[in-house]
């Protein structure tokens, strides 16, 4: 359950536990542990400690691993398809209750893996809304989050963007050095030993921060 994904989904983590306690009462299961991640926005399943031990405890078990649908279980088809070979080797079984599936017959399997394949192409048509929508913002001078982004300070009703003329100065610079072929590390190390500043006044500049302001150069430009 990412920090977003209950009020996007309107499925909390004790609705969850409850249609696959449910679901355990009627058919004749006993529930060994429950296991939940929550508030966990990164895709990768080395992110989620509690999959880790549910997947490691239901093959020790030789079990079944229940969960409420496949987009809870893993955010990509790689993932959700490598969780369901680690239960094959082991002897344990895999059950996602909203697509009503389960991997104890081949009929199961093979739409297993086309369900799988299906939730990744919604999760990026989803992805893609969502760049449309905040290039649309960004494109109308409106802001996307609590803090201005590098290059514009927030407009007195605290809504819009005004631009920042010292920054946007940096920006072209940080520009010019990528068109020169400089990479994101090399670019914030420049911007560390020239004293410039972040946005929130930090002295060391990382990477990501870097490559966040690039990202937006092509969106503009775009």
């Amino acid at each position: 359950m990412s920090t977003g994904g209950q009020a996007e989904e309107g499925v909390s983590l004790a609705a969850q536990d409850a249609k696959i306690r449910q679901w355990a009462e009627l058919n004749d299961h006993e529930v060994l542990s429950v296991h939940e991640d929550a508030g966990i926005s990164g895709s990768g399943m080395t992110q989620r400690s509690g999959l880790q031990v549910a997947i490691k405890r239901v093959c020790k078990a030789k079990g079944t691993l229940v969960v409420y649908s496949l987009s809870r279980l893993a955010r990509s088809t790689r993932d959700t398809l490598t969780i369901a070979e680690t239960l094959d080797k082991a002897g344990a079984e895999l059950v996602s209750i909203s697509e009503k599936i389960d991997t104890t017959s081949a009929s199961g399997k093979m739409v297993f893996r086309l369900l799988a394949v299906l939730a990744e192409f919604e999760r990026d048509q989803i992805s893609e809304r969502t760049k449309l929508a905040l290039g649309h913002m960004r494109a109308k001078g409106q802001r996307i989050s609590r803090y201005a982004p590098y290059g514009f300070d927030l407009s007195p009703d605290g809504q819009g963007l005004l631009p920042n003329t010292g920054e946007a100065k940096i920006i072209a610079k940080i520009a010019k050095h990528q068109k020169q072929g400089r990479s994101a590390g090399w670019i914030a190390r420049w911007l560390t030993e020239e004293g410039i500043r972040t946005k929130r006044g930090r002295k060391v500049w990382s990477p990501k921060v870097v490559r966040t302001i690039l990202r937006r150069i092509q969106e503009a430009a775009a």
